[in-house]
């Protein structure tokens, strides 16, 4: 039904808090860049409107340290857009110093707990090469 592939991936070890708190991050970020992937409004039985909700499918997978740093490494080489979230910013309280924390890693040195990125289905999937769904 989709031409694109929605992905969220996540490092494994992370607590449950952890893991659904990247999740929304990371799946805003895509949100916002992607044109046209929000629906219409949701209208119940009772004429009560709720908000838009995401076209697509969302793919959770998960992977440890090393895997999710490849996975990074190939979406830079494919130039892929991505949602990126570190470790550091674990430690932040706001958007300010979470870019703040971001912009001192790079590639080589950040400690990445979670990406996103939606693009083709084939390039998706050889970039997440390694991760499985997350259970």
């Amino acid at each position: 039904m989709f031409d694109t592939k929605f992905v969220v991936v996540l490092r494994e070890d992370l607590a449950a808090w952890q893991k659904l708190n990247v999740t929304a991050f990371l799946t805003s970020g895509i949100v916002a860049r992607e044109e046209g992937i929000i629906g219409e409004p949701y209208r119940d039985a009772a004429g009560n409107i709720y908000n838009a909700l995401c076209i697509q499918p969302i793919v959770v997978l998960s992977c440890d340290q090393e895997t999710l740093r490849k996975i990074h490494q190939r979406s830079l080489e494919r130039e892929v857009p991505t949602s990126l979230y570190i470790e550091e910013m674990f430690s932040t309280g706001h958007d300010a110093a979470n870019r703040a924390v971001f912009a001192e890693f790079s590639p080589e040195n950040a400690k990445v707990v979670g990406i996103a990125l939606r693009a083709d289905k084939k390039i998706v999937d050889k970039i997440t090469k390694g991760a499985r769904m997350h259970g």
